[in-house]
């Protein structure tokens, strides 16, 4: 009878000899395979056997298991249907009860690694497993909501026994393995609200699992199911919406830039054109205030007609592209700044013209009569707005540009061709001619075309450019080469292993796009206000109209123009690109420093870190540990010690096993013959060396053996408070001497340390060496003991950083995201570092591409210095529209403050390029010095604004008057 347990704790191969040892040892057990990767143990056994007497042996081997249930048992069991009656929660666990015709009950567990388990049973649907919808955060309030729904809707669902947790994975719309993932350049959106139009349009097709759109990068990220839907239909769809789209992969950079040039070129050309027809309509401005000016009496009943003739192209070819937009949005029910524009400048426009044909029939004439000037025109009105707004697009589109300069830069790297054998002749291709397995020549000063792996030759590569390493790195046969790194001195010949869209500079511009395109926690802020802020203003602007026409009897001009500024100075803009234009700039920036950060969400989750746990091994520590110590007991010299100790820790996979082999190598000594070899997990090793059982281990494993360690107490204490980790070497009757191995800190840990600190951050460290061990270390670096983590087993890393979480800060957890890979996601925010080449690695939200614990510091102040910069902006566009609103409206006439609507025109058009111009200040960011022009922008923003204001209301009375 075959049976497979489910195993935790296991960490290497002598883990699982181990369990071996102590299942095998059962009456009935014919055969055991455990696997520590996959973390289950198969057992063969007679029918006799029961299963608790084998999780009974493998909890004496040290470890926790429990069945795997059998999936012939879950689908022949017989499913029992219910309703949810009652969801309580409490701290981690939430309970459910259900309805049968007797009660039953259940609990889910957030487990450490943010997974919700059900205990008992399995809850299903008819059509499959029940599970949490997409999204959810995993927290047990949320989940009990999720419950509390099911019983509002009366939901019927069939539980299963089985025999072990059943991990409940979360729901996701499209199945997992049918989804698939596509981004879209995007063209022709004016503004934040054209990204909810076109979500909104994308998500009316069938089989989208989500939609995610960026105006401030212009691309749109959606997840589909292919069986339904397929890239060209997504596009379609964007297209109706009014947009143009194309799938990113399709454009390369030169593409990109050249659609990006073409845009700002656009508007350029668009906002010349309307600036030579406005022109004359700000001279005739002048002729009302200034008698002496040429041609005044000439001009004056000209006026009327040659503003006609001057405006209406302003108003149909160039302001046609917002009555475009507006019409796109009004398909999809919504307002956008489109609308706004459009309804503005047609209120001015459409009265003007009204005007002039009623003054033009009651005069029979389309000039002035009596050489004045014919009233009540306000065509200059929606010229001007029409050319200040394209203004500002112009002016906005060059700034977005710049925020996506650290993608266009990495893009630069990429060399554009490669020199390749074929046929045994070196021939120059393309770069998207190279494929897998072609042998590349790289010449000294050359870049490298793609990653591989260096077959003959070798030389120094800068990698500065991807890793910030400054010293070249040497490169033999057998090493990996980057591509885009430049060859310094040396020619070598490498086989392409990674081309195209799987280099390594690659990923890192997809993941750089990716997280440029993402949405931090605090957009939905402003999202919140934005779905909402279109419709408001027009609420706003019609009740200002009745009120200055109807209630306080003003003219209809009067309160026309009220409208009309009202509708204009609103800006949705500012506030959309408050958030993702800094996102930009500060992923970029950080890539430009090797920190890689995956999106908004980490980027905000560094900001409110209070507490940061470090990794010692490879962490705190260089992870090269080195053989510092050899003392001898008794009559046994040190040759003896290292010989026998080498030798056991040849076919150990303990981290501190290298460093014994290699000291033993670099002395040219033999290691002994090991025989039956051993680990004893948490104690060390033991072997049979010429008929004799050695044992190299700890106190603990001396103790097991009845051996007297009290009279080495001393030394090994000193050694240990040197930071060094002190084994003992013993057969069965005496110890034969002590063997101190160290891993000294890296040279920038103590400043580091430092630096987090003034920060206001806790600094922890988390390791599974001894406490006199681990303080020294910790003494070393600069950290109190008070928070040092010692004796701590690798699978209990994210139960001690829970254990930090409880005391209600949010934790950073900086480990190497391989063994720490459960405590980085179990923390508020994982910071994989040292990673090099390994920039896809799940674990960890921010990835440092080298082990300079320098870079910890900077990611968090990266992190600071932009939620900063996003709270500037959400103040600086909520300001804008508070201030400017009341005054368009003309609240404050009495004190003699009106805008008129091109002016107010104005102010909207220079707010958005005002927001991005706050976040490109993030471009001068550097790690550890204060960014001071980026400090006291938003001080200086705010003034100018508000002086601005002041300004041009009295340009506006002046105008009026």
């Amino acid at each position: 009878m075959n049976k497979t347990f489910r195993v935790s704790g296991m960490h290497c191969a002598s883990c699982e000899t181990l369990i071996n040892e102590e299942v095998k040892e059962l009456s009935g057990v014919t055969d055991v395979a455990t696997s520590a990767k996959d973390g289950i143990c198969h057992v063969s056994t007679n029918d006799d056997v029961a299963d608790e007497a084998i999780i009974a042996a493998i909890k004496a081997a040290g470890y926790d298991a429990v069945l795997e249930a059998a999936p012939s048992q879950v689908e022949q069991a017989i499913p029992t249907e219910h309703t949810i009656d009652l969801v309580e929660h409490d701290g981690d666990r939430v309970s459910f009860r259900y309805l049968t015709e007797t009660r039953g009950e259940g609990t889910v567990d957030i487990q450490g690694d943010g997974r919700p388990k059900f205990h008992g049973e399995v809850i299903r649907q008819k059509s499959g497993t029940l599970e949490f919808p997409s999204g959810i955060k995993q927290e047990a309030k949320e989940i009990a909501q999720f419950f509390e729904s099911l019983i509002q809707e009366k939901a019927v669902v069939q539980t299963l026994p089985v025999h072990r947790e059943q991990v409940i994975a979360p729901k996701r719309t499209v199945e997992q393995e049918n989804e698939q993932k596509a981004t879209f350049v995007l063209n022709g959106m004016h503004c934040s609200s054209c990204a909810g139009v076109i979500t909104k349009s994308i998500k009316k097709l069938p089989g989208i699992a989500d939609a995610q759109v960026s105006f401030a990068a212009e691309k749109a990220r959606v997840t589909f199911d292919p069986r339904q839907t397929n890239e060209s239909a997504i596009i379609a769809r964007i297209k109706k919406a009014g947009y143009r789209a194309q799938v990113a992969g399709s454009a390369n950079p030169d593409e990109e830039r050249a659609r990006r040039q073409q845009e700002i070129r656009s508007y350029w050309r668009k906002f010349i054109m309307g600036a030579v027809l406005s022109a004359p309509m700000l001279y005739f401005m002048f002729l009302d205030f200034f008698a002496f000016l040429p041609g005044r009496a000439f001009l004056l009943p000209l006026v009327g007609i040659i503003s006609f003739i001057l405006a209406t192209p302003v108003q149909i070819f160039l302001g046609a592209g917002f009555y475009k937009g507006m019409w796109s949005s009004l398909r999809m029910r919504t307002f956008n700044m489109d609308s706004l524009i459009a309804i503005g400048t047609s209120a001015a426009f459409i009265y003007s013209v009204v005007s002039f044909l009623v003054y033009a029939f009651t005069n029979n004439s389309v000039l002035g009569v009596g050489g004045e000037k014919i009233p009540e025109l306000y065509f200059e009105t929606a010229a001007f707005l029409i050319t200040f707004v394209l203004m500002g697009k112009w002016l906005e589109s060059k700034a977005k540009g710049q925020t996506s300069d650290a993608v266009r830069k990495l893009m630069d790297l990429q060399a554009k061709t490669a020199r390749v054998l074929r046929d045994g002749k070196p021939f120059d291709v393309p770069i998207g001619d190279v494929v897998e397995g072609d042998i590349v020549i790289v010449r000294p000063g050359e870049k490298v075309p793609v990653d591989g792996i260096i077959v003959n030759g070798g030389s120094a590569v800068d990698e500065s450019m991807l890793t910030g390493e400054s010293i070249p790195v040497e490169k033999h046969p057998g090493d990996k080469v980057i591509g885009a790194t430049v060859n310094k001195n040396g020619s070598f010949e490498f086989r392409a292993t990674n081309i195209g869209s799987e280099t390594v500079l690659a990923q890192i511009i997809r993941l750089v796009e990716e997280a440029q395109g993402s949405r931090a926690p605090i957009q939905a802020f402003a999202d919140r206000i934005s779905a909402k802020f279109v419709p408001a203003v027009i609420i706003i602007a019609i009740a200002t109209f009745l009120v200055w026409f109807f209630l306080l009897g003003s003219t209809l001009s009067f309160a026309l123009m009220a409208f009309t500024a009202v509708i204009v100075i609103a800006c949705p803009c500012a506030l959309g690109l408050a958030t993702p234009t800094a996102i930009m700039v500060a992923t970029g920036k950080g890539a430009q420093n090797g920190i890689l950060i995956k999106g908004g969400e980490p980027l905000e989750a560094a900001c409110k870190v209070r507490a940061i746990v470090f990794d010692k091994t490879g962490t705190l520590t260089k992870g090269k540990p080195e053989v510092t110590d050899v003392i001898t007991v008794g009559t046994h010299d040190e040759d003896e010690v290292m010989e026998i100790a080498a030798g056991l820790e040849a076919k150990s996979e303990h981290p501190l096993a290298e460093a014994i082999c290699r000291y033993a190598e670099e002395e040219s000594l033999a290691s002994a013959q090991v025989a039956n070899f051993q680990a004893v997990p948490g104690h060390g090793v033991r072997g049979d060396v010429d008929g004799v059982i050695y044992y190299f281990g700890n106190r603990k494993l001396m103790a097991t053996l009845g051996l007297d360690v009290h009279r080495l107490e001393r030394k090994m204490r000193r050694l240990e408070e040197e930071g060094k980790t002190a084994m003992l070497l013993a057969n069965e009757k005496e110890i034969f001497g002590i063997v101190a191995v160290a891993d000294a800190i890296k040279a920038t840990t103590p400043s580091a340390v430092a630096s987090l600190k003034r920060m206001g951050l806790l600094v922890y460290m988390i390791t599974g060496d001894n406490m006199r061990t681990a303080s020294a270390i910790a003494r070393q670096a600069g950290i109190e003991e008070q928070y040092v983590r010692a004796e701590v087993l690798p699978e209990d890393k994210a139960n001690e950083v829970k254990k930090i979480q409880a005391t209600g800060v949010k934790v950073a957890m900086v480990g190497d995201g391989l063994n720490d890979a459960p405590a980085l996601a179990q923390a508020d925010v994982g910071i994989a570092m040292g990673s090099g080449t390994d920039v896809a690695m799940e674990a960890g939200g921010i990835v440092l591409m080298k082990s300079d614990l320098q870079d910890v510091v900077s990611a968090i102040q990266l992190s600071r210095e932009t939620l900063g910069k996003i709270k500037q902006n959400l103040f600086f566009s909520l300001f804008y529209n508070v201030i400017g609103i009341p005054i368009a409206a003309r609240v404050f006439i009495g004190l003699g403050i009106v805008l008129r609507p091109e002016l107010a025109g104005l102010a909207m058009a220079l707010s958005s390029v005002s927001v991005v111009s706050n976040s490109l200040l993030l471009r001068r960011f550097q790690p550890n010095h204060r960014n001071w022009i980026s400090t006291f922008a938003p001080v200086v923003m705010t003034t100018v604004f508000t002086v601005a204001f002041v300004l041009l209301a009295r340009v506006s009375v002046m105008a009026a008057g």
